[in-house]
């Protein structure tokens, strides 16, 4: 289907059916359903508890629900490790950046290749043989991420030593690196300022567009969810309350008593 753009969306890549989790008596997940079309940019929205990180980790395999099942391009996933996930292509950044901060921006990109490195550890360790060949052709990949999010200035930069809208932005690369079909950011924007969102913001939207990489992001920005989504699922208390595009979800009255406010 296309929507009012003229965008092509695709069929359902991820589907997660009648999801529950809990950590005792806690219920982070209650029967959420929620499917993610390819070369959409779907938005999870809800306040703070909501249970958005949660259905991420899911996803991505960081946990395992008690119910419900998890379906990825038409085949029923079982319970596995997010590297394994990972090598399926779905990769994630999360809300606080996770980098190697002693390590470059280069060298943190290269890490989003691990999945696809070939050889073994003998290899590896004396960077012999078709390792060092497979190395070079990463590289190559690499460098191309870091001129499509226009970071060639900080290539060689630790990335501890970058302002916190650039890490995101080296996060980001990190995940781009492991080609993945499915992308979840987990509040790609958070603590950036105007400028620092209008940037990531067109960088999720050329991913999407360019790379037609399928992205699911949590955001709290409510200019940006509804500037760059396709749709949006709302979390409330652990369930979905509402699911369709914003304007639909602009109007809905459970998302306004829930999360938008007052609506004007």
């Amino acid at each position: 289907m296309a929507d009012e753009a003229g965008k092509h969306i695709g069929e359902v890549l991820l589907s997660a059916s009648n999801i529950s989790l809990s950590f005792g008596a806690v219920h982070a997940l209650t029967d959420v359903s929620a499917d993610i079309r390819e070369h959409e940019i779907l938005a999870i929205i809800g306040p703070n508890g909501a249970g958005k990180t949660s259905l991420l980790n899911c996803i991505n395999g960081v946990y395992h629900p008690q119910k419900g099942t998890i379906t990825f391009e038409g085949e029923p996933r079982a319970d596995l490790a997010p590297s394994e996930i990972a090598r399926q292509g779905i990769a994630r950044t999360f809300q606080n950046v996770a980098l190697f901060k002693g390590m470059t921006t280069l060298d943190n990109i290269m890490t989003g290749r691990n999945t696809r490195l070939g050889g073994n550890f003998l290899k590896q360790a004396l960077y012999w043989g078709s390792y060092q060949r497979d190395e070079l052709e990463h590289r190559v990949l690499v460098e191309k991420i870091i001129d499509f999010l226009e970071i060639q200035a900080i290539r060689k930069v630790p990335v501890g030593r970058l302002p916190y809208g650039m890490q995101k932005r080296v996060e980001l690369g990190r995940a781009l690196a492991a080609e993945p079909r499915l992308l979840l950011l987990d509040e790609p924007m958070a603590g950036m300022n105007v400028e620092e969102k209008e940037d990531m913001s067109r960088f999720v939207l050329d991913v999407n567009d360019e790379f037609g990489t399928t992205i699911a992001l949590i955001e709290h920005d409510m200019g940006v969810v509804m500037d760059i989504s396709d749709r949006v699922i709302v979390l409330d208390y652990g369930r979905k309350i509402a699911d369709g595009t914003p304007d639909e979800v602009r109007a809905n009255q459970a998302v306004i008593d829930a999360y938008l406010g007052v609506s004007h």
